[in-house]
């Protein structure tokens, strides 16, 4: 370790309180200090190259280095570096940033209010469902239902939406009145005794069964992601989205997709509702909208909902100093403009995610994989003691994590959720940047397994 590595480590430790750590162990341990991005790599204080197949946290789709994306929010900062969207007034990126998005967003989608991330987006839709019912004259439509082992977000609002165990457990009122959640549809460990298209049925139904305990006149939307991504990329079974289309409609209750990281081409669509053929309400959107290169969010309104709060509603009492940033919006327009240009997310549909598909499931056939599953360009394995019937390591080897960090030793960003391993590469990966990443994973299972073996 260089000295300069170790100065930046101390620190680290000494002053900056990190998003989802244990500090404890990270003050021992010692953070991973990165310092350069290029094309879908990154480099450690070290100069270790290691390919990201996280795309940072599942947003820089473009890869890092992205020279229009930078001259973007260079020319913006020049121009008009901040002004806000308070008091009816606006500047050209929000406004054209606004066309742009309509443009490329499932049908019926016309508006969008900017959020400052995925967080703010889903706490923006928490408010705008239910002020829809409140002008509608049924104030009374409250509950929205969501998924366990779902992620919407760390606020208060949006952890309440997401069914993350261990963030309700840290208390702090988490959830908030009026948000219940039902099962997800994860097959491979909690529907191995089942064909996975019933499995996917009986889960949609328990949407149905809850609408029918708390009332119909008591439910206002139903939110989930097109696939969990925080969860452990659970891809729901073929028929689990018809159903939930067909639950939505039939109750009149709205219905919310959470594309943070689906959309923007993750699943080779523009959002993961086309791929699902999903009609929702309202998109909540982040991440992939400016490859992460500056903070952005926000949540495309359908016509439907849009027209209900311009017409009845008045002044809409809410917002965010940052909403509709300039230079944040001018970097989100030249993201878009680029995978257009590029046929980035078409390349992704008919030739990278195929591929990836291919090599990927190959990974089942080794010895501690129960199973490896892709939708795009997120992926899953999951790591077990028996892969026959998927039963898992015991829980205090922490197999996952000690995986995670033996990619790190090979070159290889992988994400650990519990003993899942999971991946979300730039969208600008090659073919051979992908059997790259395989073989790179073959050694880190082979680590692992080894590991497992001596524990």
């Amino acid at each position: 370790m260089t000295k300069k590595q170790r100065h930046w480590q101390d620190l680290d430790s000494s002053h900056y309180l990190h998003p989802f750590t244990d500090h404890g162990q990270l003050s021992k341990k010692g953070s991973r200090v990165f310092t350069k991005g290029k094309g879908i790599y990154i480099w450690d204080a070290e100069g270790h190259q290691i390919l990201d197949s996280m795309s940072g946290l599942w947003c820089v789709n473009l890869g890092y280095g992205r020279t229009e994306l930078i001259e973007a929010a260079h020319k913006q900062m020049q121009e008009l570096p901040y002004y806000n969207s308070f008091f009816q007034c606006a500047h050209p990126p929000a406004i054209e940033l606004g066309e742009i998005l309509s443009n490329i967003s499932p049908d019926g989608f016309s508006r969008v209010f900017y959020t400052g991330s995925g967080s703010e987006a889903n706490d923006t839709v928490i408010r705008m469902v239910r002020r829809f019912w409140q002008l509608q004259d049924k104030p009374e439509k409250q509950i929205i239902i969501a998924r366990k082992n779902a992620y919407h977000g760390s606020t208060i609002a949006a952890a309440s939406l997401g069914g993350m165990e261990g963030m309700h457990a840290q208390g702090a009122g988490i959830p908030i009145p009026n948000i219940i959640h039902i099962a997800q549809p994860y097959w491979f460990q909690e529907g191995r005794d089942q064909d996975p298209n019933t499995f996917g049925l009986a889960i949609a139904e328990e949407l149905e069964k809850a609408i029918d305990h708390h009332g119909i006149d008591k439910i206002a939307a139903f939110i989930a992601e097109p696939i969990q991504g925080a969860g452990g990329v659970i891809i729901p079974p073929e028929t689990y989205w018809p159903a939930i289309q067909r639950i939505c409609d039939d109750n009149e209750i709205l219905l919310v997709a959470d594309e943070v990281v689906t959309g923007f081409g993750r699943l080779g669509e523009w959002f993961g509702s086309t791929t699902y053929e999903i009609k929702p309400d309202l998109i909540a959107f982040a991440k992939g909208v400016t490859s992460g290169y500056l903070p952005l969010g926000g949540v495309l309104v359908n016509d439907k909902v849009a027209d209900i709060l311009i017409e009845k509603g008045g002044e809409f009492i809410h917002g965010f100093t940052y909403s509709g940033h300039p230079v944040s919006c001018a970097v989100a327009i030249a993201n878009i403009k680029a995978l257009a240009e590029d046929n980035v997310i078409e390349t992704v549909k008919d030739h990278t995610a195929p591929y990836l598909a291919k090599r990927w499931q190959s990974l089942s056939d080794h010895p501690i994989v129960g199973e490896a599953r892709i939708k795009g360009l997120v992926a899953a394995l999951e790591l077990c003691k028996d892969k026959k019937t998927g039963k898992r390591f015991a829980a205090e080897h922490n197999v996952g994590s000690l995986c995670r960090d033996l990619a790190i030793e090979n070159g290889l960003v992988m994400r650990a959720v519990g003993d899942t391993m999971i991946i979300a590469p730039p969208l600008i990966i090659t073919h051979e940047q992908i059997d790259e990443l395989i073989t790179k994973a073959i050694s880190t299972l082979d680590a692992t397994a080894a590991a497992v073996q001596r524990i």
